[in-house]
Parts: structure tokens; sequence; C-alpha cells
């Protein structure tokens, strides 16, 4: 690594509006991401997988 780097022509939240409002990004380990490919075929599977397992019943919560 340099001991500094020359920001002075960077732009700020250049790649910013690609997150889609309301999204969540989510950083896969490689071998998860290899297995996949792509953002479609990850988010086909996580939805087969939440019609596979039966709903958690909700929780109730407490008030103060």
């Amino acid at each position: 690594m340099r001991a500094e780097y020359d920001f002075s022509h960077g732009v700020r939240g250049k790649y910013a509006s690609r997150l889609k409002p309301g999204g969540m990004l989510v950083v896969l380990d490689p071998d998860i991401a290899e297995a996949f490919g792509d953002a479609k075929t990850v988010n086909r599977t996580l939805r087969a997988l939440l019609k596979a397992i039966p709903p958690r019943p909700p929780t109730s919560r407490r008030t103060a």
C-alpha cells in the first residue's frame, strides 16, 4: 500500500445510484459468489428457499 493516495479527482457517490431504494447490499464470500454468478440467480435461489421453509411465527413485542 502507498503511504498516501490522491483523491483530488474523485467523485463522491459515483456509484450510489446503482443501489435501488429499499435495497440492501450483501457481500458474498468468493466461493458462494462463484456458485451463483449474478444477483438474479442469488435472488431466485433465496426466494425458492423461503418458500421451502416454514414461516416463523411473529415475535411478540414488549412495551416499556
